[in-house]
């Protein structure tokens, strides 16, 4: 064992670290450029959007592009929308997915079997199949043009793919904590809330994320479900700076977008340890 280690010490190159990082580096500024190309067109002027020469990096800090996306897009109210229905979503699908994740594991029925079915089945559905019927339905309960409607369909939209996500998380917590804890006297409701349930933060934590992304950027289903610009959410007042000719503009489109953005990345940077654990976690079966 000793001898094999030292041949493999040794028989490392001593660029591959420095290789590593290279190619980490490489790859993070990959994923940072559409951000840094979306903050610096924001502050450009329109001159410098139409210039054949126009540079990365704008000539000054021009904030007239944000104050004309918020005033055009009524950008605050469209967020309120977002936020209301991503929030929302959220709630439904943690508080719907996360029982039947844990009976699905836990008690291996008939079911089990016909629900993972139906997860794998939903995800395969393009949107466009779906939409006339939906819409059809929703009109005929009169919610054709409401935030509740809209929140119906992107709880049972986001709820497979959460269902799969919590599966995994329950099965990674060793069943025999929670029979530990029934031999020492605790009910089925007691061990849930004492042990399970703190085990599974991380997993919640990343299953609501995906909810809340999924939900906040969504766009397809607002463009038809939604038709009154007080209802309309932030991917449909992004819409807005298209025009009917294709004519983008792209100063507005960028400030808005980083607009957009933030709520997403402040999200992001508070749960992101716990994100991570859970990420982690659900990928091992203990």
């Amino acid at each position: 064992m000793t001898t094999m280690t030292r041949t493999s010490t040794v028989g490392r190159s001593p660029f591959a670290r420095p290789l590593q990082y290279l190619a980490l580096l490489a790859y993070m500024c990959f994923l940072a450029f559409p951000l840094l190309f979306l903050l610096t067109t924001a502050f450009k002027t329109p001159r410098e959007l139409q210039s054949p020469d126009a540079g990365l990096l704008p000539e000054s800090l021009n904030w007239s592009n944000f104050t004309a996306a918020i005033d055009k897009a009524d950008l605050f109210t469209a967020a309120g929308n977002s936020l209301l229905v991503a929030v929302t979503t959220t709630a439904i699908v943690t508080a719907v997915a996360l029982p039947a994740a844990y009976a699905l594991v836990r008690f291996r029925t008939r079911m089990r079997a016909f629900a993972t079915g139906w997860i794998l089945l939903s995800q395969v559905f393009p949107f466009i199949l779906i939409i006339i019927p939906l819409f059809l339905l929703l009109k005929n309960i009169g919610l054709v043009n409401t935030l509740l409607g809209l929140v119906l369909v992107y709880a049972v939209w986001s709820l497979p793919f959460s269902l799969w996500m919590l599966q995994g998380y329950v099965a990674s917590i060793p069943v025999e904590l929670e029979e530990a804890s029934a031999v020492d006297g605790a009910g089925r409701l007691k061990t849930l809330a004492k042990i399970v349930l703190p085990l599974l933060a991380p997993g919640l934590v990343a299953t609501s994320l995906f909810t809340f992304i999924n939900s906040w950027n969504e766009f397809f289903f607002a463009l038809v479900l939604i038709q009154s610009p007080d209802m309309q959410t932030l991917p449909l007042a992004l819409a807005r700076f298209v025009g009917a000719e294709g004519q983008v503009q792209l100063g507005q489109l960028a400030a808005a977008a980083l607009l957009a953005c933030i709520p997403s990345l402040v999200f992001f940077m508070l749960i992101q340890k716990r994100l991570t654990a859970g990420l982690l976690s659900g990928a091992v079966k203990g």
